[in-house]
């Protein structure tokens, strides 16, 4: 008994040694560590390490909204159905498919010593504010572990791995192997598709074409709202980046220093690849033919949790890899691998370096690690230069095969050849057009005709199509002179919309050439022809237009496999004439059931709403909400507003699009000035829940606080992470 007690003894001072160790190390980092934060909220962090900078944003990051930064761990490494129930199991299984938490910590125990600094330091930040805060309930990760980046490593909207569809996983591993052979159809692979282009705008200026001489750069991401909040790191080491940060990552995705910019564009460089699987059982187990080979099909056990009326149960998985990648699904009878990028130490280091760098020399080094594998890249920075980089990991195939459907695995000429260099990659340097534009449309328009050219790469590199936001911003940009950071912020906000450019006057063409006009459609029709395709609050035309536009992409009828811009035109050119005047009449009528009349000014219906810091926000008509003069990327807005009615609305509401938006002038030193929607902090009892939300609807941007002197102006809070007052 006596021994017992003495070991119990040991393991309860073990445990509160290693307690005060870290409590230890998190007080040194707080007296390291010191946050300022300025009259719109933003924490401007001052870190004597870079570790130190970490550990402070975090906490931050916490302080503004945990609730944000723990779902997206919750997220990321696989436990959401613990907390959302069964339907989020096959999330979970995804996330796992890739790479278990004992591959997770492996990966982390071997990463640099550097990286290892930072990813505890991200740990600790989070952490520290728990144990400060015991009034802050956590959904399910009471403490975080520094392997956890390791899942979250390279911040784009999701990642690659949301491409993968959950409900081909679930077909696939809902029952054992031996009736997955037998019995599964799959119709592919399911992308993320809604009505709001996903995506961003990024425009790079060189010093031609400002009033300064000095390089300028827009960064505006089209994301969820909310998504990224708006942050300052500095330490000693020689880091002093602003910009955006995804909740919980411990690096400004897209954003400035005080020598380079860079803002990220979602690409359509093919980057996922689908390869099926010839699959033989033998006595041995499974295996997987590889031309004259045989190769054993790993094999994992993988245990998930999920909620299931309160109680928290268990599933049991196998899971499946070859050296393409995990088992994903299945396409008649036959197994399918996914193959994507998948090296988190080396994505962590590339997001982490970029925010460091000193100029293009340095930065096109850091191309190089060629992780960021998601996102298009438009940089600029004080030497002058604009710089775009279309992708950056791209797998080297045999350009016989289209690797836009899966292809055999079991033929070695199919595999992946390394990847491409960045000098084999599509990029601009330095047009002498003066300016590089990309909005997630074809990079063979981003530099005017000093654009690269589509014949001098592999197909699979690109596709070559073009969006409606980007013949808007070619237009504006080839009119560019004597920019200053106002006159970009108005390029960038520039209301025309070019797809009803396209689509209106057909309509107008059938109405005037009816030979039965319906004479209830006369009014609505004049306020459409003496439209000048520009939307603002005010607008009726918007109204109509987008009722109309919303309705014929629901309703009508094109041939297939035509793209956007494509459908629109024939909408306008090619289709019946009896059916653009019947689709309108019906937008007319829906416009009229909805607000009383048809006559109804585009800022009654687009609206800001934001009623708490639920990540999946109510919508309510009876309750305050703000008119705004933006509209969707769909139809060529460049200062995209993703609206739509919900459940019981009859009004639109925004909920993603423009988000963190900034300008940035590059030459002695940094002027910016940058906007967020809504505003820094998701408590709605704080001052910055929703102090930028007037701003927003007037394109009112604010000046960044970079130096810090200016900083220091603006200061509204002082003090060290846990020491707050």
């Amino acid at each position: 008994m006596k021994y017992i007690y003495f070991i119990l003894i040991l393991v309860v001072t073990a445990c509160t040694k290693e307690s005060q160790t870290e409590l230890s190390r998190w007080e040194t980092r707080s007296a390291n560590t010191e946050i300022i934060r300025d009259d719109f909220g933003v924490p401007h962090i001052y870190g004597k390490t870079d570790a130190d900078a970490v550990f402070g944003l975090l906490y931050a990051q916490c302080e503004d909204d945990f609730n944000r930064v723990e779902r997206n761990y919750i997220w990321a490494i696989g436990r959401l159905a613990e907390v959302e129930g069964e339907e989020a199991l096959y999330s979970d299984l995804r996330a796992r498919l890739f790479m278990t938490k004992e591959e997770a910590i492996q990966r982390y125990e071997t990463s640099p010593e550097w990286l290892k600094k930072l990813c505890v330091a991200f740990a600790d930040g989070i952490n520290y504010y728990l144990y400060k805060h015991p009034e802050v309930k956590p959904k399910l990760l009471t403490h975080f572990e520094p392997w956890m980046p390791m899942y979250f490593s390279e911040g784009s909207i999701g990642g690659d791995i949301e491409r993968i569809s959950t409900k081909d996983i679930q077909k696939f591993y809902e029952k054992e192997p031996s009736s997955v052979l037998a019995n599964k159809i799959n119709d592919g692979l399911i992308r993320l598709a809604d009505n709001e282009p996903r995506g961003s705008n990024g425009f790079a200026i060189s010093g031609k074409l400002t009033a300064s001489g000095d390089a300028m750069l827009l960064i505006n991401p089209h994301t969820s709202f909310f998504f990224r909040g708006e942050v300052h790191m500095v330490s000693e080491e020689g880091l002093n980046a602003y910009g955006a940060v995804t909740w919980g990552q411990f690096f400004v995705y897209q954003g400035f220093n005080e020598k380079t910019g860079w803002m990220h564009t979602s690409t359509y460089t093919d980057v996922i690849d689908s390869f099926i699987e010839t699959i033989v059982k033998n006595e041995n187990g499974l295996k997987y033919k590889y031309g004259d080979e045989l190769r054993p099909v790993k094999t994992l056990d993988v245990t998930l949790k999920y909620k299931e009326d309160g109680v928290i149960k268990e599933r049991n998985f196998p899971v499946y890899r070859t050296h393409h990648g995990p088992i994903t699904h299945a396409i008649d009878k036959k197994w399918v691998a996914t193959a994507m990028m998948w090296d988190p130490v080396k994505a962590l280091t590339q997001s982490f370096t970029r925010t460091k760098l000193n100029g293009h020399k340095e930065f096109r080094e850091m191309m190089n690690i060629r992780t960021n594998s998601s996102n298009n890249t438009v940089y600029a920075d004080a030497e002058g230069n604009i710089a775009y980089y279309h992708g950056n990991f791209i797998p080297i195939r045999n350009v016989k095969y289209d690797y836009t459907m899966p292809v055999d695995g079991s033929d070695p000429s199919t595999d992946w050849k390394g990847l491409h260099t960045v000098d084999e990659s599509i990029t601009v340097f330095n047009p002498p057009n003066g300016w590089i534009q990309n909005c997630n449309s074809t990079p063979f328009t981003s530099a005017a005709e000093y654009s690269p050219k589509a014949e001098d790469y592999p197909r699979y590199m690109s596709r070559n199509h073009e969006n409606f936001r980007g013949v808007h911003a070619i237009r504006l940009l080839e009119k560019t002179k004597g920019l200053t950071l106002d006159k970009l912020i108005d390029l960038a906000y520039d209301p025309y919309l070019p797809a009803f450019e396209v689509l209106i006057p057909g309509l107008i063409a059938a109405y005037d050439t009816s030979s039965n006009l319906d004479q209830s459609l006369n009014e609505p029709i004049e306020v459409l022809r003496n439209w000048d395709f520009a939307v603002s609050e005010e607008s009726v035309a918007m109204s109509l237009a987008h009722y109309y536009g919303t309705h014929y992409l629901q309703e009508g009828i094109a041939p297939e496999k035509l793209s956007f811009m494509e459908r629109l035109n024939y909408f306008s050119v090619a289709s019946p004439k009896e059916e653009r005047i019947a689709i309108f009449k019906r937008a007319v009528t829906k416009l009229t059931e909805d607000f009383g009349s048809w006559n109804t000014k585009w800022g009654d219906i687009n609206r800001y709403q934001r009623l708490n810091g639920a990540i999946r926000q109510p919508f309510d008509d009876n309750k305050p909400s703000i008119g705004v003069g933006l509209a969707s990327g769909r139809w060529g807005a460049l200062a995209s507003f993703g609206a739509r009615a919900y459940e019981g609305t009859k009004r639109m509401y925004g909920t993603s699009g423009n988000s963190f938006v900034a300008v940035v002038e590059f030459g002695d030193k940094i002027k910016a000035k940058s906007l967020l929607a809504g505003g820094q902090s998701g408590h709605p009892d704080s001052p910055h829940f929703d102090d930028q939300v007037q701003r927003y609807v007037d394109v009112n941007f604010k000046d960044v606080a970079y130096y810090r002197e200016d900083v220091a102006k603006r200061s509204k809070a002082v003090y060290h992470p846990g020491k707050e007052k």
